[in-house]
């Protein structure tokens, strides 16, 4: 269960008694407290930590500093409970704590998409688990699938793909908030997606080098050896460590209105809350000891011993059952012939990142790394050269956390076109200036450094008419800012949290699901613009007059950029060229002047690229100012007034 659908105080419970019996838990796709993963004043492991870091479509909290604090960090593709349907978090559960966690805003609803943005292959997923491997080379990679038909083949993708753990999910399980329809029609049962995934590893000869997990409604230790006898290694348990802890199952939680504390964020409720580690650890030791007592009555000692071996099974007495007239489970119980390697979990995954470029950039940064002090480094780069800067940022992060360092402490200009996940998971200090073109999934969990990518001067391309990086770039990007003399393709900013952005145009879909930053377009956009936008500000060129046609309306509004009384003195006192302040304020400031920031970004874009459509464009502001629509969300308005009111005292109308 993720933070923001339970409390802190079920997910603190269930956490500490994970790690006192030496099992993981899990924060899913909420985010994770710093407080709660980083280690205590005496340099212990916090009993609070989550060993188990998640990743899920919606990216929420998934900083740089997060992912180099696990132990385990899980790609959770669907979920058991309602597959395909991503997720969706109401605004008034929302509370200033989820929302810090999450990097988002007060009061306004979070939505996490069905599908990954970056996963639409079994190539694309090889590139995540790369990339997550790249910022923490020692933690293990896990996917997180749905059982349902066809999810063997699946697995196997996800084998060769070079993950370190599977996890199959039945419909059983998961959160009591999911719709009615979804629990009553879609999914599986967990031991018929375990069935078939653990038999076409096998078939394909995949099985030793992965560890397979089942969950999805597990509870006693009888469903533990079925689930081992079916091929599983491990066991995910969630509704029954809730229900030792004191839920109820109310299925409201959604509503935020649970009456035991255990799913909601109310702190009148939350006192309520009476659970404590010691009913978790005592609820798994009777199943431990139930899973011994069976093993013991198989005549076995240790879980490995059974694990694939369906003709232990008492298949006889189940299909007799009157229940089970007319069904066939001979698949389900089928025990492929193994080939010569080990039908459990055995070998580790071969990793291919002993000689990525990151390495040699670590090397270089020593200085930086050790004592802070400012380095420069030029490199060449190559399209085979992916997830740069991902393992520097997480040697970045693993010393200095999320603060990283001070800006441009490491800077690296690169040349040539970058790989796939070029500046991914980029931490605070950490400038990357590349003299030529990205690839896909640039700037993804942008964690406060800065990308710039620009043409070199000798390039025969019209930079504002011309692709320079690809589709889903700044996915999940917390914080930081980006500058790109170029256009982008599909998906711009989707899911941005909070970095500044700016480029001369984008494809269809920009800023879909964006809940916070500034993105500022000067050039053309495509259809379908801040669909599911729901924090965040975009400024967009609209020179054609048509933007709002092409902008998803459902929960934006358009408005243009109210004229400062002295801006265009300030930029005829520069000459067209005001002075480059760095980071440009993204909280939202209702006070803050539009104008300001606005011409504040474009002013950066054309001093760290050398842009000459930036150039036109502030030397005949007076004529483009008004060309100019911001796309500000409803709610995220409406949040931010009540923040203000809140600051200054006065109550809400």
């Amino acid at each position: 269960m993720s933070f923001g659908s339970i409390s802190r105080e079920a997910h603190t419970t269930l956490a500490i008694a994970m790690n006192r019996i030496g099992g993981k838990s899990n924060t899913g796709e909420g985010g994770e407290e710093p407080d709660r993963y980083l280690p205590l004043p005496d340099g212990s492991a916090n009993p609070e930590r989550s060993a188990i870091k998640q990743v899920a479509s919606g990216r929420f909290g998934v900083t740089t500093e997060y992912l180099v604090n696990s132990d385990m960090i899980q790609i959770k593709v669907a979920q058991g409970a309602k597959p395909g349907e991503g997720g969706q978090l109401p605004g008034h559960k929302v509370d200033a704590t989820i929302a810090k966690t999450r990097h988002s805003t007060p009061g306004v609803g979070l939505i996490s998409p069905p599908p990954h943005h970056d996963i639409y292959s079994i190539e694309d997923l090889a590139q995540l688990i790369f990339d997550l491997k790249n910022v923490n080379p020692t933690a293990d990679v896990s996917v997180k699938l749905v059982s349902e038909v066809g999810v063997g083949t699946v697995a196997a993708g996800v084998a060769k793909a070079r993950a370190d753990h599977i996890t199959i999910s039945g419909y059983d399980g998961g959160t009591g908030a999911s719709p009615l329809t979804s629990l009553k029609h879609a999914g599986s049962p967990w031991e018929m997606g375990l069935a078939e995934t653990h038999q076409t590893l096998v078939l394909n000869g995949l099985r030793s080098r992965i560890a397979l997990q089942v969950d999805g409604g597990l509870r006693t230790g009888r469903d533990v050896i079925v689930g081992a006898l079916l091929g599983a290694d491990e066991f995910g348990f969630s509704t029954a460590p809730l229900i030792a802890a004191g839920c109820i199952m109310m299925r409201k939680c959604h509503l935020n209105t649970c009456p035991v504390g255990v799913a909601t964020q109310d702190p009148v409720l939350r006192k309520r809350f009476k659970g404590a580690p010691e009913h978790v650890i005592n609820y798994f030791f009777y199943v431990a000891e139930e899973v011994r007592e069976l093993l013991a009555a198989m005549g076995f000692r240790k879980l490995d011993e059974i694990i694939g071996d369906t003709d232990l099974v008492a298949k006889q007495e189940m299909i007799e059952h009157w229940k089970a007239r007319g069904l066939d489970f001979s698949r389900v119980f089928h025990k492929p012939e193994a080939p010569k390697e080990e039908t459990y979990w055995t070998t580790r995954q071969e990793h291919p990142v002993d000689d990525v470029l990151d390495r040699k950039l670590i090397e270089l940064a020593a200085p930086a790394l050790e004592s802070k002090q400012p380095v420069k480094i030029e490199v060449p780069i190559r399209n085979v050269d992916r997830s740069a800067g991902a393992m520097l940022s997480g040697a970045v992060a693993k010393r200095f956390g999320h603060k990283g360092l001070k800006d441009d402490t490491i800077a690296v200009t690169l040349t040539g076109t970058a790989g796939q996940s070029f500046g991914a998971f980029l931490s605070r200090g950490v400038s990357f200036d590349l003299i030529g073109d990205g690839n896909d999934y640039v700037g993804k969990g942008l964690s406060g450094g800065r990308i710039v990518i620009r043409p070199s001067d000798d390039s025969k391309i019209v930079p504002e008419d011309s692709i320079i990086v690809g589709n889903t770039v700044l996915y999940g990007a917390i914080e930081g800012e980006c500058y790109f003399r170029g256009v982008a393709g599909e998906r711009f900013a989707v899911r941005n949290s909070g970095a500044v952005a700016v480029v001369e145009g984008v494809g269809d879909h920009g800023c879909e699901y964006m809940t916070g930053g500034v993105v500022v377009v000067i050039g053309q956009t495509g259809r379908n613009f801040a669909a599911g936008m729901s924090g965040g500000v975009a400024y967009v060129l609209d020179e054609a007059g048509d933007f709002a046609e092409r902008c998803n309306m459902a929960m934006v509004e358009l408005e243009p950029v109210p004229e400062e009384d002295d801006m265009l003195e300030k930029l005829h006192h520069h000459g067209g060229d005001i002075d480059h302040k760095g980071r440009v304020d993204v909280s939202g400031d209702m006070t803050r002047h539009d104008e300001e920031r606005l011409v504040q970004l474009i002013s950066n874009h054309m001093h760290y690229t050398g842009s000459t459509r930036a150039r036109e464009i502030l030397d005949n502001w007076a004529d483009y100012r008004p060309k100019f629509r911001k796309v500000m969300p409803v709610e995220y308005r409406r949040a931010l007034i009540e923040m203000e009111r809140m600051r200054m005292g006065i109550a809400a109308e």
